[in-house]
């Protein structure tokens, strides 16, 4: 069964800035690609940022030249480095992984980022 948890959300003063780790088990499948969502209360879920095997990154308009999202797919795992961070950035961050032949999306439980202005 596929696993995909989520680290290193806290609490950070605006302009800070924060690592968020995470890592898919579970699956002897070669990861596709693996990205960021965000979701504060009340909005819907939005992409961060992405990267495929291939290197590929995608980012949201709000958080360009801020975030960076790296891979390490051979441990399974993708980190975002969140720099100047803003109160706006405050929500829960979730993982999501895919597979090469495992089709559908893997979600983790989430981390919570709170940046105090």
């Amino acid at each position: 069964q596929v696993q995909v948890a989520e680290s290193g959300g806290g609490l950070v003063q605006a302009g800070g800035s924060l690592r968020l780790s995470c890592t898919a088990s579970g699956s002897t499948d070669r990861i596709s690609a693996m990205g960021w969502y965000r979701q504060a209360p009340g909005k819907q879920r939005d992409l961060v940022a992405s990267i495929t095997n291939g290197g590929t990154t995608n980012y949201a308009d709000s958080v360009k030249g801020r975030f960076t999202i790296s891979r390490d797919f051979g441990k399974n795992t993708v980190y975002l480095q969140m720099s100047n961070l803003k109160p706006e950035d405050t929500a829960i961050y979730y993982c999501i992984t895919n597979f090469v032949r495992r089709a559908g999306n893997y979600w983790g439980q989430g981390t919570q980022v709170f940046v105090s202005s």
